[in-house]
């Protein structure tokens, strides 16, 4: 190999070291101020009684992070009034992932009552973060 075939070799793993670091250290984190709407409806189901949130997951058969942020997420709405938790398999409904612009699995997007985004989470959400979202919605009157 020469130098040049070294220094290429070299030069993609550092940007690729690079790129798994950001992606890692964005993983589970909420991202506000999204523009899809309508989220019940493409859970299917409109909000009952004093529902405020609606955390919609978006999931695939075998993703394995899938599984853990549905625990997640159904601990939160268990012990959260106000808060729902829907998972919708993309390989079942890609429209759903089309229409909120998801390209990986676990996305969660929060919704209001009105069905505007809050926010949306790729990976596994952190939960304090997610709260701390949710908590000005849920604390609405």
């Amino acid at each position: 190999m020469n130098v040049v075939g070294i220094a290429v070799l070299v030069g993609t793993l550092a940007l690729a070291t690079v790129v798994g670091l950001v992606l890692r250290a964005r993983d589970g984190r909420v991202r506000a101020g999204g523009t899809a709407s309508g989220g019940w409806a493409l859970a299917g189901a409109p909000p009952a009684g004093d529902d405020r949130v609606l955390l919609l997951q978006l999931s695939s058969p075998v993703c394995a992070p899938c599984r853990q942020t549905a625990g997640v997420l159904g601990r939160l709405s268990a012990r959260t009034p106000g808060v729902v938790h829907r998972e919708v398999d993309v390989a079942d409904r890609p429209d759903v992932a089309r229409e909120l612009g998801v390209m990986r699995t676990p996305t969660v997007v929060a919704f209001d009552r009105a069905g505007t985004e809050l926010g949306r989470i790729s990976g596994v959400p952190r939960v304090a973060e997610l709260e701390a979202v949710l908590a000005p919605e849920l604390d609405r009157t």
